[in-house]
């Protein structure tokens, strides 16, 4: 049983190297942070998910964890994450870590003892074939750099091998089964990272590259679920109100292995895929049901999203998210009335959703060079633009200092220029998840019914006594409907209703509260 505080959860993304500079150093640390609470909770965000702060060689960005149990320097120190746990909690924010449980740095105390050709209690910490021309077998494999006569596996990059948890079904003498001594023991370390921050104030974690724990894996990934029911089994004994959120996508699975909520991936040409990113799959042309003239169905969507409700029932939750630092940032593609409908439709749909910082002003995705392992990421890791002035209000020190560039477009969206406006994408975000907090429909435990979702007709759905209604064309759209009387509480654009018809204008959406069936 997930904690009952999900229910009520939103959940806001920090890239902590990109979101407010405390210092002047060029680049945004813990401090900057919680200076920046009673803004994240003004947005009506009340958890957190920050991106990897642990000590780090930074070749992947702070996903090469070099010490977990030590904070990056450049982000401050322990105790400065323990004040922001505590300031964080003060204001009714929870607070989750990004955990790394697949592999570590190369340059991690574990590893520099495992690469050693004397036999340690690091030696099968990580995997490793038993000759330097010793391939893995259709895994990728690195040889020729360790004293050690082998080659390791890395999971991601070369900079990050890849922990032990044993294989499923080995197949030759250097894998080790997944119940093996050594396998348990990786296990237990990441059990005992997990302890050491959630005794500190940590409320939970999101983890990394979930489903890839045990390899040789079967489809349904019996070995790695068993590896995160034996975690589930200590939070739920140890820290009970702990959450874990999976970079997994298939709920089915992950929700069944232990996990609270898991995230909807952007999947090229997923259900997700087409409503906010469809140009991934087409040259030239974008098909994404939020772009005014895509000629989209929201039928796409809800083919696949229905299914994944249906897999979270009783289970836990599905996690709908504006972007992540891996995924293009929406305003890439879609305006400001494109994202206004965007986000009425993400936040109030059920489960737990996710804010990326710098979505709720539009930031805009830019085209920039790779950075710390960033690649085509980086232009969506930018430094959050919080006011007019140098480095958009990020920083204090030179423009050739910062981490990442700002925006430099003269029309460069901020908090500052969007605060007082009551049109603005960042008013429309504040009041839409104002009210999902206010009725208790909108939220992660509130029925979900689909009343039309017919081609050439507004598309409508029911969220416990709410209705909804959005029309994301260029076109008047309209439905025959008994909805009795009608209260509207929310609405973008025009949406009429007279008794019989419901009729939603061009790029219109509302929320209804009504006494009729």
């Amino acid at each position: 049983m997930s904690a009952k505080w999900l229910n009520d959860a939103v959940f806001y993304e920090i890239y902590p190297q990109s979101f407010y500079d405390s210092n002047g150093d060029g680049i945004g640390d813990l401090n900057g942070i919680r200076e920046k609470l009673d803004y994240i909770r003004g947005l009506g965000c009340n958890a957190l998910w920050i991106n990897p702060c642990y000590d780090s060689p930074f070749k992947d960005a702070g996903y090469d964890v070099r010490d977990y149990k030590r904070i990056a320097p450049r982000y401050g120190t322990n105790e400065d994450m323990i004040r922001l746990f505590d300031a964080a909690h003060e204001k009714g924010i929870r607070v989750l870590l990004d955990l790394v449980p697949g592999h570590t740095s190369d340059e991690h105390p574990w590893f520099l003892e495992s690469r050693k050709a004397r036999r340690n209690a690091y030696s099968d910490r990580y995997i490793w074939t038993n000759g330097w021309l010793e391939g893995a077998q259709g895994m990728p494999f690195i040889s020729g750099e360790c004293e050690r006569d082998g080659a390791y596996i890395p999971s991601f990059f070369k900079c990050q091998p890849a922990l032990n948890y044993g294989f499923l079904n080995p197949s030759e003498p250097w894998q080790l089964p997944a119940n093996h001594p050594a396998a348990l023991k990786t296990r237990e370390a990441i059990k005992d990272v997990m302890r050491f921050w959630l005794s500190r104030g940590c409320d939970g974690f999101r983890a990394d590259m979930a489903e890839s724990l045990v390899k040789n894996d079967d489809a349904d990934r019996s070995g790695t679920s068993a590896v995160w029911r034996d975690i589930r089994r200590m939070l739920d004994l140890e820290f009970p109100d702990a959450v874990m959120v999976s970079e997994w996508g298939r709920p089915r699975l992950s929700l069944r292995a232990g996990f609270d909520m898991d995230f909807y991936l952007n999947w090229r040409g997923n259900g997700y895929s087409t409503l906010l990113r469809d140009y991934e799959n087409h040259e030239n042309a974008d098909y994404s049901y939020f772009k005014k003239d895509g000629g989209s169905s929201i039928n796409r969507f809800l083919d696949e999203y229905l299914r994944m409700l249906e897999d979270t029932r009783g289970q836990g939750y599905l996690s709908l998210i504006t972007g992540n630092h891996d995924t293009i940032r929406l305003r890439h593609t879609l305006d400001e009335t494109e994202l206004k409908l965007a986000y009425a439709f993400l936040f109030t749909l059920p489960g737990v959703p996710f804010l990326y910082y710098g979505d709720e002003i539009g930031m805009r995705y830019l085209n920039l060079p790779t950075k710390e392992g960033g690649y085509t990421r980086t232009g969506s890791r930018t430094p959050m633009q919080w006011s007019q002035g140098p480095n958009l209000g990020f920083s204090t020190c030179e423009k050739e200092d910062l981490y990442l560039p700002v925006d430099e477009s003269a029309d460069a969206p901020t908090v500052a220029a969007q605060e007082n406006d009551p049109d603005s994408l960042l008013s429309t975000l504040r009041a839409v998840l104002a009210l999902r907090h206010r009725e208790k429909g909108l939220q992660a435990d509130g029925i979900f019914q689909v009343i039309c979702s017919e081609p050439g007709k507004p598309f409508v759905y029911r969220r416990g006594e709410l209705i909804l209604a959005l029309n994301t064309t260029g076109e008047a759209l309209s439905v025959s409907a008994k909805l009795g009387e009608i209260q509207r509480i929310f609405q973008l654009g025009i949406v009429q209703y007279d008794g019989h018809l419901l009729s939603v204008m061009p790029q219109s959406f509302a929320i209804m509260k009504c006494t009729g069936p």
